[in-house]
């Protein structure tokens, strides 16, 4: 069988994914996703680095497809790999560097499926934070709000619990003690970014 007649086609399904890629790294990037933003935007910008790698896999395939002339595909192929390989293992570093976080609590609001109380843990070179949001809405149009952060720098200062007190009001409290209170709109919107010492 000739495989060669679905060179040209596959290479413009590889061109157009990395497009798609590229388009939602930058929307990512660019959103402010803990004020409103979009959940599945949040959780792209939180995998840029992967994201990145994709795209330059996509790219090198399509290319590789692509281009009838050996030269100038080995000459393109090397550019790109080049200098998309030292670029992406740096921002990996950087990503490392800055924190990487988890998540470690989701909990659905008394009476509303539709409205969750997210917590992220994670660390930044040794000390570690928390954030906590409220997502609303459906699962492909959920909104995350910013609802707390939490910084570990001091260990009074540790988050230790958040919970729902009713539908539209969260406690959070320290291990220090500090006991911070957050009323949810309607929209979800909170009425004001809590952490402690603020």
């Amino acid at each position: 069988m000739d495989y060669t007649r679905y060179r040209r086609p596959s290479a413009w399904v590889l061109l157009a994914l990395a497009v798609v890629l590229a388009a939602a790294a930058t929307t990512a990037f660019v959103w402010d996703s803990g004020s409103g933003g979009l959940v599945l935007l949040a959780r792209a910008g939180e995998n840029l680095v992967v994201l990145g790698w994709l795209i330059l896999i996509a790219l090198t395939g399509a290319l590789l497809l692509g281009m009838a002339k050996s030269a100038a595909r080995l000459a393109l192929c090397t550019t790109l790999l080049v200098l998309g390989i030292p670029f992406l293992l740096l921002a990996g570093l950087v990503s490392v560097l800055s924190g990487l976080s988890w998540e470690t609590k989701s909990e659905a609001a008394p009476g509303r499926s539709d409205r969750q109380l997210v917590v992220e843990r994670g660390t930044a070179m040794i000390d570690p934070f928390w954030y906590v949001y409220v997502d609303q809405g459906s699962r492909l149009l959920a909104r995350r709000w910013a609802v707390g952060y939490f910084n570990g720098d001091d260990p009074d200062d540790e988050l230790r619990e958040a919970v729902w007190t009713a539908p539209d009001r969260i406690r959070m409290t320290t291990t220090g003690g500090e006991v911070l209170w957050v009323t949810v709109a309607p929209d979800g919107r909170p009425d004001r970014l809590a952490s402690p010492g603020w």
